[in-house]
């Protein structure tokens, strides 16, 4: 699926700050940066807002753990967009996972959101995850954000804060950003091979005592 066009004349219409940030092709930088900030998705029930508490780093063509490692295909295609557009892929048949692209066009870097605590929209998110017990359940973990969020495959390549996305993401203010001593980073979820190396790739990051925080999980040996 290629990304969709979206009116307006690109990433100047995000917020210049967030520009900024993105537009680096240090993705190991941003991810950390975005924790805190609120992704925001609109649609005909109303907006789901998620603060986002878990974060990873993909790096292209130099992660082995990447969906970009072995080059562009239909279903990565919008990782190598300019940044600021979301790549939103299919997994295990039955969920779906957002990422947040970065640096120039044709780097492929990306930041997936793991997690994150509903902080607009509640109720229409507790309809979308019916099975969450608690509220800090709703989006802990890729899947389960992304569902929240009411996000799927048809968002794959929307422009954040485009003229015509319903997708838009906000860095913290100063005033409610993340403290530097909070901000713990491990080994990617599930991730198998050299990428879910922990010494060489420790690209997971996540508030320390958040609840809302998925529990690590190794990748699954082959037998």
């Amino acid at each position: 699926m290629t990304p969709r066009e979206s009116a307006g004349p690109g990433p100047a219409t995000i917020a210049p700050g967030l520009v900024e940030l993105l537009s680096s092709d240090d993705v190991v930088a941003i991810a950390p940066a975005l924790l805190g900030a609120r992704l925001a998705v609109a649609s005909s029930e109303g907006a789901v807002s998620v603060r986002l508490t878990e974060v990873e780093a993909y790096a292209g063509e130099i992660d082995p753990g990447s969906h970009a490692f072995r080059g562009r295909t239909a279903r990565n295609s919008s990782m190598f967009e300019a940044a600021g557009r979301v790549y939103v892929y299919f997994t295990y048949g039955m969920h779906h996972c957002v990422n947040v692209v970065c640096g120039a066009e044709g780097v492929s870097r990306a930041v997936l959101l793991r997690a994150g605590e509903v902080v607009e929209g509640v109720g229409i998110a507790r309809a979308r995850r019916p099975a969450a017990r608690r509220d800090r359940d709703l989006a802990r973990g890729p899947a389960r954000l992304t569902q929240a969020l009411g996000l799927t495959r048809e968002d794959d390549g929307e422009l954040l804060g485009g003229a015509g996305s319903r997708i838009c993401l906000e860095l913290a203010e100063p005033a409610s950003a993340v403290p530097a001593e909070r901000v713990r980073s491990g080994p990617r979820v599930g991730v198998a091979g050299p990428g879910g190396d922990g010494e060489a790739f420790p690209w997971r990051f996540w508030i320390d005592g958040d609840p809302t925080v998925s529990p690590y999980k190794p990748a699954a040996r082959r037998k």
